[in-house]
């Protein structure tokens, strides 16, 4: 079949494809705030492709031109393709301070903070432990 006129529509959309979506729309350029803190935007990007296309049927001069021992010309063809791209903002990855966090854009953010305090939270509760236990090993060193 060779090349048929069907490639070249789906190589040049799917090349429209590739020069729109690339590493750089999903995780974007880095943002740095006054504060040294680093923010990257994520986003989600979906992609649709579809092409298509027919043969028409040849005219009756072809076929008259064929009969009589010219070469026929190709079948007339008629096509074509279409792509659709959607980009989303997913959240921001904040980097700064020691930490690194992931802040959501469309989800529960009461929930989201919970879960990105647990950690910290622990971190005190560990240290309260450890500050009264070494208060109260100082208190017995003193009595001995």
């Amino acid at each position: 079949m060779g090349n048929h006129p069907i490639e070249s529509l789906m190589k040049t959309a799917m090349e429209s494809i590739q020069q729109i979506v690339d590493v750089n729309t999903i995780v974007g350029d880095p943002v740095e705030t006054p504060d040294g803190s680093v923010i990257i935007p994520i986003s989600r990007v979906s992609c649709g492709f579809a092409a298509g296309g027919s043969e028409f049927a040849p005219s009756e001069d072809s076929k008259e031109n064929a009969n009589t021992g010219g070469t026929a010309p190709p079948l007339p063809f008629g096509g074509g393709a279409g792509a659709g791209v959607s980009v989303q903002p997913v959240g921001f990855l904040v980097v700064g301070n020691g930490t690194t966090r992931f802040l959501p854009v469309d989800s529960n953010v009461v929930v989201d903070r919970l879960i990105d305090t647990v950690p910290d939270l622990l971190d005190r509760i560990s240290g309260m432990f450890q500050k009264k236990k070494k208060i109260s090993d100082d208190i017995i060193i003193a009595r001995d």
